[in-house]
């Protein structure tokens, strides 16, 4: 398999080229394009029933793609459904966890589950459910905006907004927390952050989906009818 990453950062587009009997699984709706020899299966997540009902209390589809040249070598060609970056990583017998809708596609030899990301994260209010990648082979991971990577050494610690968060390997331990009160929490802008501790590497996303569609739905008209709060749009 060969993989090339173009367009990036703002339209990152992800081109792979497999060699007879090679596959790759993707997300649902990631396909742009490919090779009329490719085959598609659609299945649930790798680990069955159990995997798929946890994927859709994740946020998750329960669903993904598996794309095969079957007989001769063919092109697959994938892009995340918002303008952002992509970003590879490769696994060696390991676990990484990305956030919900950071997953974009991987090797299929890869396990895929969804788990609860701690008492801890769910008291304080996170509710983060990752996906947990296990395996060894290459995982391709989606970002809003550009996608920064930062090592962590063994008891160094970073503090990354819970909306800009996208990965982190299985040696990082993390909680979540709200940042000091309500009055500087609503004061500052910020809410939920969470703190990792290395060592190992974390992924950031540079741009935050709920505070862009809040400018753009500020920024949309608003009409007499819109009494309940609604936004109305003549197109």
């Amino acid at each position: 398999m060969h993989v090339d990453i173009t367009h990036r950062p703002s339209y990152a587009h992800l081109v792979v080229d497999l060699d007879p009997g090679e596959s790759i699984l993707a997300e649902p709706g990631a396909m742009v394009s490919h090779s009329a020899g490719v085959s598609i299966d659609t299945s649930t997540t790798r680990d069955g029933l159990l995997s798929s009902a946890k994927s859709m209390l994740g946020g998750e589809s329960a669903f993904a793609n598996e794309f095969t040249a079957a007989h001769e070598a063919g092109r697959v060609t994938l892009a995340p459904p918002k303008p952002g970056d992509i970003a590879q990583h490769d696994l060696d017998g390991e676990t990484l966890y990305a956030v919900d809708g950071a997953f974009l596609a991987s090797d299929p030899s890869l396990d895929v589950a969804s788990e609860f990301g701690g008492l801890k994260s769910l008291l304080a209010g996170a509710s983060i459910t990752p996906l947990a990648l296990s395996g060894t082979g290459t995982v391709f991971l989606e970002a809003f905006g550009g996608i920064e990577r930062v090592d962590l050494d063994p008891g160094e610690s970073y503090v990354v907004d819970n909306e800009h968060v996208v990965a982190w390997v299985e040696s990082v331990d993390f909680d979540a927390r709200r940042v000091g009160g309500l009055k500087s929490t609503l004061l500052s802008g910020e809410g939920l952050v969470m703190e990792f501790t290395g060592g190992g590497s974390v992924w950031y996303q540079t741009r935050g989906l709920d505070a862009f569609t809040s400018i753009i739905a500020g920024a949309l008209p608003m009409t007499e009818h819109d009494s309940d709060g609604g936004i109305d749009i003549d197109i």
